[in-house]
């Protein structure tokens, strides 16, 4: 759910508050319908902050005015609304990015505390973008600030970045940094220096996040063509030197829970064929940490490659018992060629349970009777995410529904009711017998 250019939220700038809380309420409405279990909403598309920050100013996005307060907290209200409907929220940001297009309008300028008004040598203009130079320490120590505030004070079940980091090439012009290059004295070349300072940032912000709230998944989306490696016959642009993102790097060292490469060409795509891409990505990932494929949703319909079928395919690749990622929300919104039943209406299921914390025990929930409901009690230590109940089938169990309340009514049967905790991790399961 992009909000940089007003694209999905809100729909247009300077919208009145109920208007935007309204539309929020109805695109949550319409991802629950479709049995979604996570919502990746972009909190800070250029050095700004769609929540309530003393760190960055409100986005002009919102108001049309860098600075403009909403009158309320946008973030605050979505992740209470999402959390009623079992949805998790991402707090996606733009690590970078200091101005988007459009641009603003002439005489609005950037105003305090945005890096580019209390810190102007370390934002640079790039094309038609403004860009927070990554090898500046006051950059860098923003963006870590700015996740550990975000983990601190939201009720977040991640925090994501997506695939700007130095920016996509304009043509031959070259990145402004050669100043800052030549001042680090380095023997590093240009390529290796600019990875460094990309890395030195990750490792950072994924140890902020750790700190803060240990079941908060921190995970980036980057670009869909692995580098230096990649799959034989797999051509296009290398991240690794275009972009300075050493994505294998940060899933070796456990930097991130997860990396979601945007696999956005079709199955028949033979230069960037999805298939092999998803399979490079996979055996790539380590200590049991997950790829979530993202997917082109966005595409739907405007080729003849991009039909259902296409999707389907994909969907089926992708493994639905870990997972994947939808761009983006239009098509859902709309219900384009009825997608919302067609491709995503099945049962619902939580999120994979964080890799580094899958080995913690988890007790099971305490079960008492209320009259006719029966009482669940959560006891871990880590904050509470559901309850699991299962039903008995014969000689099998199977997944009868996810509870977000502590009581629960049941019929007649023999059930096993299982405690869930915010990082994804689930308890031994408590037999209970209802009787008629």
């Amino acid at each position: 759910m992009a909000s940089v250019s007003n694209m999905h939220w809100p729909a247009q700038a300077g919208l009145s508050g109920a208007k935007q809380r309204a539309d929020l309420d109805q695109m949550l409405d319409r991802l629950a319908e479709a049995r979604f279990n996570a919502v990746f909403f972009q909190v800070r598309p250029e050095g700004d902050a769609l929540y309530r920050s003393e760190l960055e100013p409100w986005s002009r996005f919102l108001s049309g005015r860098q600075g403009g307060d909403p009158g309320y907290d946008p973030l605050k209200y979505l992740v209470e609304q999402a959390h009623r409907r079992g949805l998790e929220v991402h707090a996606w940001l733009n690590p970078y990015r200091a101005q988007a297009t459009p641009p603003p309008p002439a005489g609005d300028r950037p105003v305090a505390p945005h890096l580019a008004v209390v810190e102007p040598q370390s934002v640079v203009g790039y094309g038609a973008l403004r860009w927070m130079e990554p090898s500046s320490a006051p950059v860098r120590a923003r963006l870590v600030n700015v996740c550990r505030d975000l983990t601190h004070r939201y009720d977040l079940d991640g925090l994501h970045f997506d695939d700007y980091f130095y920016p996509y090439p304009e043509g031959e012009l070259p990145f402004p940094d050669q100043e800052s290059y030549a001042a680090s004295g380095t023997s590093l070349s240009v390529g290796d220096w600019r990875r460094g300072q990309v890395n030195q940032a990750i490792q950072e912000v994924s140890a902020a996040v750790a700190e803060e709230k240990p079941w908060v998944r921190f995970g980036i989306s980057p670009f869909g063509l692995p580098a230096p490696e990649r799959p034989e016959g797999i051509s296009g642009l290398d991240q690794y030197d275009k972009l300075f993102a050493d994505t294998q790097l940060w899933m070796d060292e456990g930097w991130v829970d997860y990396l979601a490469p945007q696999l956005y060409w079709p199955t028949t795509r033979q230069a960037q064929a999805y298939e092999p891409l998803l399979k490079w990505w996979r055996e790539h990932a380590r200590d049991g940490r997950y790829i979530f494929p993202g997917l082109n949703l966005a595409a739907l319909g405007s080729k003849p490659e991009w039909d259902l079928a296409e999707y389907r395919r994909e969907l089926a690749l992708a493994k639905p018992e870990q997972g994947f990622i939808i761009w983006n929300v239009t098509p859902i919104l709309e219900n384009r060629q009825n997608v919302r039943t067609e491709l995503f209406d099945s049962a619902e299921v939580l999120t994979p349970p964080l890799a580094r914390r899958r080995g913690r025990v988890v007790p099971p929930p305490e079960v008492s009777r209320r009259g006719d409901r029966l009482r669940l009690t959560y006891t871990d230590e880590i904050p509470w995410r559901a309850f699991t109940v299962y039903r008995r089938d014969g000689s099998n169990w199977t997944l009868h529904q996810i509870v977000r309340s502590h009581e629960v009514e049941l019929e007649p049967g023999l059930w096993a009711i299982a405690s869930v905790s915010r990082d994804g991790v689930e308890s031994l399961a408590r037999q209970v017998a209802v009787g008629p």
